[in-house]
């Protein structure tokens, strides 16, 4: 069998230490994972499950881009978060089995069509415009989950997430404040798709979500892991 036309390769993530990449294979996200993220946008906190919504591969940027102001968009947010790489498969995984799941992590922006996602949830409708987007996933390096130890995300760790834009801080926040734990997230997630290698799981963000305009640079950053940044062509 011929194919009809050549498809890019598979966007792939640098580790830390490694010669090889990590292949994308999917791209989770969870919305209002953090309380205070989800008041400030005027939603009310739900703790019955995880909110999911996916964005696809070719969303992928890599930290260190210059990147043109998305299309379609007058008001796009950034939002900092903990970014999850899966290096083994489950499927319907109990929540204290799930961290052995995990290859590594990475710190990441979920970019956000703000206008195009309010206008879809004002109708009711899915927010893949709002969310799915060229260069709408940003990542950093991934550093290896064996590098950190393996409680180096626990709760008790009070590691801080924390977002600059232009040099001045946005989001600051401990990790602990996600309503659902990455042992958690991993395990709801398994029941509702067979994970496997190359899927990522961005884990939310805290408050302090906002816009960006064309010049500004975003740096996001998590104890214990390589920066992510990201800038907004000026012209």
């Amino acid at each position: 069998m011929s194919l009809l036309f050549e498809l890019p390769e598979v966007p792939c993530v640098a580790v830390l230490g490694e010669h090889g990449r990590y292949p994308v294979r999917r791209i989770f996200c969870v919305g209002r994972n953090y309380a205070a993220h989800a008041r400030e946008l005027g939603n009310a906190v739900d703790r019955e499950a995880p909110i999911w919504f996916t964005k696809a591969p070719a969303a992928l940027c890599h930290s260190g881009e210059t990147i043109a102001y998305p299309p379609g968009t007058q008001d796009c947010h950034y939002e900092m978060e903990l970014v999850v790489a899966l290096g083994a498969a489950g499927f319907e995984v109990a929540a204290e089995d799930a961290m052995s799941l995990v290859y590594g992590y990475a710190c990441g922006f979920d970019m956000t069509r703000r206008d195009l996602q309010n206008a879809a949830k004002a109708k009711g409708y899915p927010w893949d415009t709002g969310k799915d987007f060229e260069n709408g996933a940003v990542i950093g390096p991934i550093t290896r989950a064996e590098a950190l130890g393996q409680n180096a995300f626990d709760p008790s760790a009070e590691k801080r997430i924390t977002l600059a834009k232009n040099g001045e801080t946005k989001q600051d926040a401990p990790l602990s404040e996600m309503i659902w734990s990455l042992p958690e997230l991993i395990a709801d997630l398994s029941r509702l798709y067979h994970l496997a290698p190359g899927d990522l799981i961005y884990t939310g963000t805290p408050a302090g979500v906002g816009p960006v305009a064309p010049g500004d640079r975003l740096e996001g950053r998590i104890e214990g892991l390589e920066p992510v940044v990201l800038t907004i062509d000026a012209i």
